[in-house]
């Protein structure tokens, strides 16, 4: 089965195409909405959580206070990071075994939706990055229309995450959103006749033989390995 990671940039119009291709009944694995449920009340990471940080971070109701927490962590690098460490590996663990199921049911491929692909390293364990794209200066302008922000705090925002120039150097395929929505559609279209005809019909002989799908997927996360250290090396270089 063909894993896809889908991520761009805010305001790029990401959340858009994934609605799109989930439209088209192919199964989106979305890490935004994993997040959540892996800290809802009863589970591990939730627990984990509390004794970290303290009862305060909960709701009367027992859910967890996002915007409590996040005040917590926003200023304290070392407390972001034991929050990371306790949230990102369930959320992976979470998409791992989904990702499975879908190959369990005879999907040829599925498509994880992850706004940090990138930045948290998963896009070297997927098959295709795909980035959605527009210039920073389209991202400027839908995100003041969008949120009804000032100049300022839109390009505050924009600031603190990886430039979206900088994501395009990790794609496989990128996505252009630079024009209206009709035009994102067909590219959509073209994106999910793509994706048909790279799986071909090979991926029905790695789902009936689970050696070869093994040894596959294998083969392939060590070729992306590769590919990500010439990357790193290039870059280191510049």
């Amino acid at each position: 089965m063909l894993v896809i990671g889908l991520t761009g940039g805010i305001a790029t119009g990401k959340s858009t195409v994934s609605s799109l291709l989930k439209k088209s009944d192919i199964p989106i694995i979305d890490a935004d909405l994993i997040a959540r449920q892996v800290v809802l009340p009863g589970t591990p990471a939730l627990a984990a959580i509390i004794r970290t940080f303290g009862e305060e971070v909960l709701f009367k109701d027992g859910f967890l206070d996002r915007k409590k927490l996040g005040s917590i962590i926003f200023d304290d690098e070392v407390k972001r990071k034991q929050l990371n460490a306790i949230v990102h590996p369930a959320v992976r663990r979470r998409m791992f075994w989904k990702t499975l199921s879908y190959w369990i049911r005879g999907y040829k491929y599925c498509v994880l939706d992850v706004p940090l692909l990138i930045e948290g390293g998963l896009n070297q364990w997927v098959g295709q990055v795909v980035v959605v794209y527009c210039s920073e200066e389209i991202q400027l302008r839908r995100l003041m229309a969008r949120d009804m922000s000032s100049e300022n705090a839109a390009l505050s925002r924009l600031r603190s995450q990886m430039p979206i120039a900088e994501k395009i150097a990790y794609a496989d395929i990128v996505l252009d959103n630079s024009g209206p929505e009709s035009e994102l559609r067909a590219r959509v279209q073209e994106l999910i006749t793509t994706f048909d005809k790279q799986v071909g019909w090979s991926w029905r002989i790695s789902w009936l033989l689970p050696p070869i799908a093994l040894l596959s997927a294998t083969w392939w996360l060590f070729w992306r390995s590769l590919k990500g250290k010439r990357r790193n090396s290039n870059k280191k270089k510049d």
